[in-house]
């Protein structure tokens, strides 16, 4: 029950600290928060569900209106990007889909094709500023994608561009029943 307890009190200072700085990720912000508790080690470490449940919290008590405000704008911008890029059939991930998000947040959307370079192609017409990189998922098993970071100034957008085939073998949904991914017609409802 003390571990549980601790991991409790763990999720809730890694909401706090992703909430208020915001440049920290799941696993920093949880490593943080340890450490300032005096529990740093991973024994009593949330996983990233518990944080994002915090983090909700944190924000429904705190910063209600400005995470509404905030997400109605990310989520927008994604929008204008979805539909740049709707021939590769964009998806939005992510703590601007899952209503997470904080000021330092990225737009993160998945695109679908079996070529690549028409991604950068049509991003060298549209003229955004971007730079070109290489995206590892954790659980991909080592395979490396190609990853367009976009300089837009309401909010940086990543672009990872996957094989449309991968579509099919990909998670929909989380453990908790909520969406992984939405198309652009579902992120329409959202804003």
């Amino acid at each position: 029950m003390k571990h549980l307890d601790m991991r409790r009190r763990i999720a809730h200072a890694a909401a706090r600290l992703l909430a208020e700085d915001g440049s920290l990720d799941y696993g920093s912000a949880k490593r943080k928060a340890a450490r300032q508790l005096g529990a740093p080690d991973s024994g009593n470490l949330p996983d990233n569900q518990q944080i994002e449940e915090a983090l909700r919290a944190y924000q429904a008590i705190y910063q209600v209106d400005e995470t509404r405000a905030l997400l109605a704008r990310l989520r927008q911008t994604a929008i204008d990007y979805m539909e740049r890029f709707a021939a590769f059939d964009p998806h939005l991930t992510g703590a601007v889909l899952n209503g997470t998000a904080g000021p330092h947040t990225d737009i993160n959307l998945q695109l679908f094709t079996d070529d690549q370079k028409d991604v950068e192609f049509l991003l060298m017409r549209l003229g955004p500023p971007y730079q070109a990189g290489e995206y590892r998922p954790a659980e991909s098993g080592g395979r490396i994608y190609p990853r367009f970071l976009i300089d837009d100034p309401r909010a940086p957008v990543s672009l990872v561009v996957y094989p449309a085939a991968e579509l099919r073998s990909m998670k929909r949904l989380q453990a908790d029943g909520s969406l992984r991914r939405a198309r652009l017609p579902q992120v329409r409802t959202l804003v």
